[in-house]
């Protein structure tokens, strides 16, 4: 019989999406399998325009507020959803999403990357492009990508 890798720390990467949101119950499957840490990670793309857009909002502060947002979101989404004895870190990161996530891996040695894609096609998808598609190619480590098209159904 094939012994499958264990799989001892883990990365899921989410913008929130429902996508993510499904691509969520294969990483924690697999982080729940083989008792492994599963790193839960957001990375807030960089605005170049944020400390510009600073200097004009006199009540409250970006930063703060998208730090509250994201958080809200961890809990939402996902911190809820854990089970008891689940091992798991929540990681937000500010930068370019692909770069970040590369380096995040990097520097913890994951064993396996998770996420999910939006199913851009056409003109949107060479506009914006593909953070998934940027990690597959400069990854080294395996990337385990949940296609957008399954979102609701699993065969």
């Amino acid at each position: 019989m094939m012994e499958y890798p264990k799989y001892k720390k883990l990365l899921f990467c989410t913008d929130f999406s429902e996508g993510s949101d499904y691509a969520f119950q294969f990483a924690l499957g697999i982080a729940k399998r083989d008792k492994g840490l599963l790193y839960i990670l957001h990375v807030i793309p960089t605005n170049p325009y944020q400390k510009l857009a600073e200097a004009y909002i006199t009540e409250g502060n970006l930063k703060k507020d998208m730090e509250k947002y994201v958080n809200n979101q961890y809990e939402e989404h996902y911190v809820k959803k854990m089970e008891n004895g689940a091992k798991f870190r929540i990681v937000t990161k500010s930068g370019g999403e692909a770069e970040e996530i590369i380096k995040f891996s990097k520097d913890e040695k994951v064993d396996l990357i998770v996420m999910s894609t939006h199913g851009r096609t056409g003109i949107e998808h060479v506009l914006l492009g593909s953070v998934a598609e940027k990690v597959i190619q400069r990854s080294p480590f395996p990337v385990f990508i949940i296609p957008a098209r399954n979102m609701h159904k699993r065969s």
